[in-house]
């Protein structure tokens, strides 16, 4: 097995070292949710199956393309539909991609893997079953650094991930008495990432699905988009008593953690929350009143807010699994792997960690910036030769907050980083104040075009001829004397002149300039 040499580790007080790029950073550890009951505190333990499609062209054994929005069942091929005789070949790339990921999550890289058949019903599913991994995935333990914004983050370890087929989807709103099926998903490739029962509340188990969808969009192996089906979760909620997780922790028995059920399908954050939060509440009810918390799995209603009951578990598995007959078990060269970790890109926290460094950041800001990676890359070009704060500071309030208002995306933003990059050049000289430079970038923002030559043309160049403005603080001086009686028995008003005053230029004063000539015209 491969275990990338970049490795997170923790040490007793949650220092995590992130390797030569990184900065050694401290964080606590997040308090675990507590639920009081009508007799006792309970905490939260919650596991994660999240299902992520892999980003390729082609299915996971076909050649049917991937692409989203196509006509119902024009994406099918004879494999996928189950037709008689039709053999499964696996898609290279969708193996690559599982390794992609697996390497990015610090986890070990199994050169031997098996699939298996997964039997079970689904209208959707023609094959009568699902090609899955169960006995030999293709990924093993790793690991996600999951920080919550206010100081601390936790470790959460990834138990396996491995690849399966998807399956169709049902269609029950086109017709009353007919539901129709759309086989266009049926044998796409997913990659299924099992955490630990680490995470300990609803915002945890947000900020962990967050962080994993981070981190494939940086490496390109899943976009994330959760409105599409691309991103989804299964979430595992039980409830256990103060100290028991603690006591499953130095035993690594399962007992302790209590009875989890399973919320199928979450693909909202707000709606995983809610449902993590309702369901809690629900085991503990049943708990205090002296039942036994059903092993199941429940779907959420996000309209009625509660988790109702789909299918039971009752301590067996769902599913019938055997090894699939046609296809041999994968076998992955250790040089094959060494070649796809050599071409990783930048990940979020070294990339975090060197904004940090090189522009000088705050770890917010840095947060910020890198939570997108087309994001993070449209800032790292206007940073380029400029202040990194100044810049940071436009991206983040002026950029980030006007597209915010508009429901536009980096994607499409009218404003390039060269033109932003001129805007802050222009302050940088002294040739615009940062009132005209919020003014131009609504010019730029709205019109386009080079911000020199929108100055230029329009006349906003920043006055910086004292005897201009020397004249102009005379004259608001003659015509407010009482002011002037008030500014010299408190200073501090001195600032209402240098505002007159640029009000004064239609904002075109330069405001140091205008400070000093007033000070020194007051005599204070």
């Amino acid at each position: 097995m491969f275990l990338l040499a970049v490795h997170l580790r923790t040490q007793p007080n949650t220092l995590i070292n992130r390797g030569a790029a990184m900065l050694d950073q401290t964080f606590e550890t997040p308090k675990p949710k507590v639920i009081a009951g009508a007799k006792y505190d309970w905490e939260l333990v919650i596991g994660l199956e999240v299902h992520a499609q892999v980003s390729t062209h082609a299915k996971l054994f076909s050649g049917a393309s991937t692409t989203f929005g196509a006509e119902p069942n024009s994406n099918v091929a004879f494999v996928d539909a189950g037709m008689p005789g039709m053999l499964p070949v696996i898609n290279k790339e969708c193996v690559a991609q599982a390794v992609r990921t697996g390497l990015g999550l610090k986890a070990e890289i199994n050169k031997f893997s098996a699939f298996d058949r997964k039997n079970y019903f689904y209208p959707d599913l023609p094959q009568g079953y699902q090609i899955s991994q169960l006995y030999h995935p293709i990924v093993g333990e790793g690991e996600v650094f999951v920080e919550m914004g206010d100081g601390t983050a936790r470790m959460v370890r990834i138990e396996r991930i491995h690849l399966e087929q998807d399956a169709g989807k049902s269609v029950h709103d086109m017709d009353p008495n007919n539901s129709f099926v759309d086989l266009n998903r049926t044998g796409v490739a997913l990659m299924e990432i099992v955490s630990r029962p680490d995470i300990r509340g609803p915002e945890e188990a947000a900020a962990y699905v967050t962080k994993l969808r981070q981190i494939m969009q940086y490496l390109g192996t899943c976009d994330g988009n959760m409105q599409n089906g691309s991103l989804r979760a299964d979430v595992n909620v039980s409830v256990c008593r103060p100290d028991d997780y603690e006591r499953y922790q130095a035993s690594q028995d399962f007992d302790h953690l209590g009875t989890r059920c399973e919320i199928k399908n979450m693909n909202s954050m707000r709606f995983m929350q809610a449902a993590i939060d309702f369901e809690a509440r629900r085991q503990i009810a049943i708990l205090e009143d002296g039942g036994s918390v059903k092993q199941e799995t429940r779907l959420y209603d996000a309209d009625k807010n509660e988790t109702r009951s789909m299918r039971s578990k009752e301590e067996a598995h769902d599913y019938r699994y055997f090894p699939c007959p046609d296809l041999l078990p994968l076998e992955i060269e250790q040089e094959w792997i060494n070649d796809l970790a050599a071409d990783l890109p930048e990940l979020p926290d070294a990339k975090k960690s060197r904004f940090i460094t090189d522009f000088g950041l705050t770890a917010y800001d840095a947060s910020v910036l890198t939570a997108e990676t087309h994001n993070a890359s449209y800032f790292e070009k206007v940073a380029q030769g400029r202040d990194g704060k100044v810049a940071a500071n436009w991206v983040i309030n002026e950029l980030f907050g006007r597209m915010k208002k508009d429901d536009v995306t980096i994607a499409n933003c009218p404003v390039t980083p060269d033109q932003l990059g001129g805007i802050i050049d222009l302050i940088g000289s002294a040739e615009i104040s940062g009132k005209i430079a919020k003014d131009l970038f609504e010019i730029v923002y709205t019109e386009g075009g080079d911000p020199a030559e929108i100055v230029t043309s329009r006349g906003m160049k920043q006055v910086t001829d004292t005897g201009a403005i020397e004249a102009a603080v005379d004259q608001i001086i003659a015509d407010n004397p009482a002011q002037v009686k008030k500014a010299k028995l408190n200073p501090k008003l001195a600032g209402w002149f240098v505002g007159q005053v640029i009000k004064a230029t239609g904002g075109k004063a330069n405001p140091q300039v205008v400070n000093e000539i007033v000070a020194a015209k007051l005599e204070l």
